[in-house]
């Protein structure tokens, strides 16, 4: 049954103005929870043995000890990676995967303080202490690493583009010559389609969130970040936006930290390769970011260095 006009216009208005709440930078990024399952028959998050006397010769670590709780940096406008609701809560794969780690290194649920970093300033606030992890879509690549250490990759992404239902033109990044694409600053698919091979106009704002509020709204012809990201905002939408579904750019997720803690950086590794393995890393992502229609893919083999 085809909608009036009248009908698909408030539509449309209703879902920017719930967009608009996403871009918040405190906070309340959507009216409901987007990163975990719900339902009788719905999959079902792991819970994670929080291990006891851990001892590492890690200044991060002991200093997170002596404070009793574990300050994670994260997204909180990413449907089933890194959400957080009207009421707080935070949920996605990204927040399931600081809980296993966090577990591992000794400190319960309520010992993890979760802090909305921007990607602009990941770098910054990693290097001043300010957090003592960041799970947050978080691109492995050697720039970043001489500015900060990273365990991982826990998940291999994709650069890609979300549109609106019903584009045509837009096929991939060769097709985007004249066309308007949002990002945020600091994104790596952001430099991408940057390079001039591609003759797009480039847009950078602070949040996904912001930039999927523009594309509604007509602003902009497509938003660039990451397949998994840009998937969670079509599976809310799946009348208005779509993901092209063509990848330009791997992405390799890896948890951020001090460069020069390396016993952190091992302790974090083990940790993920311990829940691949008892099956905690499939449980959550099955229960998070698999609603969004991401098939499960075996993770990456961390790398130590």
């Amino acid at each position: 049954m085809k909608l009036r006009k009248s009908a698909s216009a408030a539509l449309l208005t209703t879902l920017a103005l719930t967009v608009t709440a996403c871009g918040g930078s405190s906070g309340n990024a959507g009216d409901q929870p987007a990163g975990e399952s719900s339902g009788a028959n719905a999959p079902k998050l792991p819970t994670y043995a929080v291990a006891a006397g851990v001892k590492i010769d890690s200044p991060t670590l002991k200093k997170a000890q002596q404070a009793g709780k574990l300050v994670i940096g994260a997204k909180n406008d990413q449907p089933y990676l890194g959400f957080e609701d009207t009421t707080g809560k935070r949920s996605g794969f990204d927040i399931e995967i600081a809980k296993m780690v966090a577990a591992d290194l000794g400190f319960k649920p309520d010992q993890i303080e979760f802090k909305t970093v921007d990607s602009n300033v990941r770098e910054t606030t990693i290097s001043k202490g300010e957090v003592d992890l960041y799970v947050g879509t978080y691109t492995i690549n050697d720039e970043r690493k001489k500015q900060v250490g990273f365990a991982g990759p826990y998940f291999m992404a994709g650069a890609d583009l979300l549109v609106r239902q019903g584009e045509k033109g837009i096929t991939g990044p060769g097709s985007l010559k004249g066309k308007t694409v949002c990002s945020i600053k600091g994104s790596t698919p952001l430099q991408e389609i940057k390079k001039p091979k591609y003759g797009a106009k480039t847009i950078e704002l602070s949040k996904y969130s912001e930039c999927v509020q523009q594309l509604l709204n007509n602003e902009v012809d497509a938003v660039t970040t990451d397949d998994a990201i840009l998937k969670g905002y079509a599976a809310q939408r799946p009348k208005l936006l779509r993901v092209v579904g063509q990848p330009f750019t791997k992405e390799p997720y890896g948890v951020g930290m001090n460069k020069d803690d390396k016993a952190l950086r091992d302790a974090v590794n083990a940790a993920l390769e311990k829940h691949e393995k008892n099956g905690d890393y499939k449980k959550a992502y099955d229960a998070t970011l698999g609603l969004s229609g991401s098939p499960y893919a075996e993770p990456p083999a961390v790398s130590r260095y």
